[in-house]
């Protein structure tokens, strides 16, 4: 299998915010890993905007080193690097000032795609669009890219809506979520939708519940700060793992088009049932002693009192006539076991079973769509065991990973903001988040945290290197049912 390259229109893409970790960990080196496999054409430029006093040999230098560090020694040919630090330029920039804003519109060609990618505080996203019109900067066909948070309630999130609105149309504005752009998460839509195997199955009629998770091995780090603001719910279930949900739970839409498909994602949203507190767990992972000690999440930011939670565990409910009556299980946390994201969806039994010593039960079948690491699917599907003695039945996966179908190919699988910001120059929204999804997405949120808050619910101690609080684990006992192993 041949994967294709398909270029973009020439553009010019500015980063405001270019010397930041954002920039230099991701947006740089994907930029790059697109030149290198010839979808970034000639004459494309990348502008890079930020308070640092460099010039542009300054910001190629900070590019180089960005790629030698980001990038796979496969894709690291010196020749290949210097054409790609080429198409860079940089300009001071004073986001809340005036300083630079005359010289960033001298470089800004008309007659191409014009993108700014925000990868700075939301704080400055008002100061941003106001002097992107004022300057003359910003036309009717610029698109402007904002990362995440998309505010940390439904009001702030309105305020930030309407700070964009004020200036650009919904149809110029990429609210990005990097897990919409992993491959596998986009996979699941072509198994649902390009195949007649699942859909007639994929309701509650067939499928017992959903697992979804997203485990990390780290703290929360140097961001303790930003961290105990938001918590997990906030950081992780709010966006991330709701936009899985939704991928899951939509219905077909009419098409492939942007809207469409989040015009589905919208009505999950809304038919997302309230959460009562005993469907929900919350957790801070402890310190560790030993050869090797840890330090646990108050200690990491630095609060004693702190009442944040680095794991949540929930119960979801969708009411709807496709999925009423199958819960959605949602978990996700830091300092877990191993590093792994992934959705299974487990199938119910047969409704009757003609092999009487099986004793009428086994491990039912399960999808698992694996995001990562090693992104894939895998069917678990019973059969006979090999050999004499009778009928017994075994568990088997057919198992599909990227490396292993594709070769090659399927060991190079472009990051997920190489793709979305390629998205932007095509102009196709289909990845990104629109804003009543995101106000839809709080609105649902808001409630959950209040009530916590005001029971004054402390999060529940869990080692580090497990699979989260006890109480998780109870979450799906009672009904029955068992959360899968976390394993990388």
């Amino acid at each position: 299998m041949v994967s294709r390259v398909i270029p973009v229109d020439v553009f010019d893409l500015v980063i405001i915010g270019a010397t930041g970790d954002l920039a230099t960990r991701k947006i740089l080196p994907g930029l790059y890993r697109r030149f290198f496999d010839g979808q970034m054409p000639a004459g494309a430029r990348i502008i890079g905007a930020a308070r640092a006093e460099i010039d542009t040999e300054g910001f190629r230098d900070l590019a180089r080193r960005a790629i030698m560090e980001h990038v796979g020694a496969a894709k690291r040919d010196a020749v290949s690097i210097d054409a790609f630090l080429e198409a860079l330029v940089y300009v001071p920039l004073d986001a809340t000032g005036e300083a630079g804003w005359d010289e960033l519109k001298a470089l800004i060609r008309p007659e191409v795609v014009n993108a700014f990618y925000f990868s700075v505080a939301p704080s400055l996203f008002g100061d941003l669009t106001e002097r992107l019109h004022s300057y003359g900067i910003a036309t009717p066909e610029t698109r402007i890219v904002v990362e995440k948070p998309f505010g940390r309630d439904l009001a702030s999130a309105k305020a930030l809506n309407a700070t964009l609105a004020a200036h650009f149309r919904e149809q110029q504005i990429y609210r990005i979520d990097h897990y919409l752009g992993k491959e596998t998460v986009q996979n699941l839509m072509a198994v649902r939708f390009a195949n007649i195997l699942f859909e007639p199955l994929w309701n509650s009629q067939y499928i017992d519940h959903v697992q979804i998770t997203v485990a990390e091995t780290v703290g929360v780090g140097g961001r303790g700060s930003y961290y105990d603001k938001a918590g997990a719910m906030r950081d992780m279930v709010q966006n991330h793992m709701m936009q899985l949900l939704c991928l899951i739970a939509m219905e077909p839409p009419y098409h492939f088009d942007p809207d469409a498909v989040r015009d589905e994602k919208l009505k999950v949203i809304r038919a997302l049932q309230p959460v009562p507190s005993s469907d929900i767990v919350r957790g801070q992972y402890l310190g560790t002693a030993g050869k090797e000690p840890k330090s646990g999440y108050l200690e990491d930011v630095e609060d004693p009192n702190s009442r944040t939670e680095s794991y949540v565990a929930l119960k979801v409910q969708v009411a709807n006539w496709r999925w009423q009556g199958t819960p959605f299980y949602l978990r996700t946390g830091k300092r877990l076991r191993a590093r792994t994201s992934e959705i299974a969806i487990a199938f119910k039994q047969p409704p009757h079973s003609i092999f009487d010593d099986a004793g009428g039960s086994w491990p039912e079948n399960m999808l698992v769509i694996r995001l990562q690491p090693n992104e894939g699917m895998n069917l678990k599907v019973m059969i006979k065991e090999p050999g004499p003695g009778g009928m017994r039945l075994v568990q088997v996966p057919l198992d599909m990973s990227f490396a292993e179908a594709l070769g090659e190919e399927g060991t190079d699988i472009p990051d997920a903001y190489e793709r979305l910001i390629m998205d932007v120059i095509r102009g196709n929204q289909t990845l990104f988040m629109r804003g009543d999804e995101v106000e839809a997405a709080w609105a649902w949120t808001d409630p959950i945290i209040a009530g916590w808050e005001a029971r004054g619910d402390r999060p529940q101690g869990y080692d580090s290197g497990s699979s989260g609080p006890d109480d998780a684990l109870m979450l799906m006992h009672r009904d029955g049912r068992r959360w899968r192993n976390i394993h990388g």
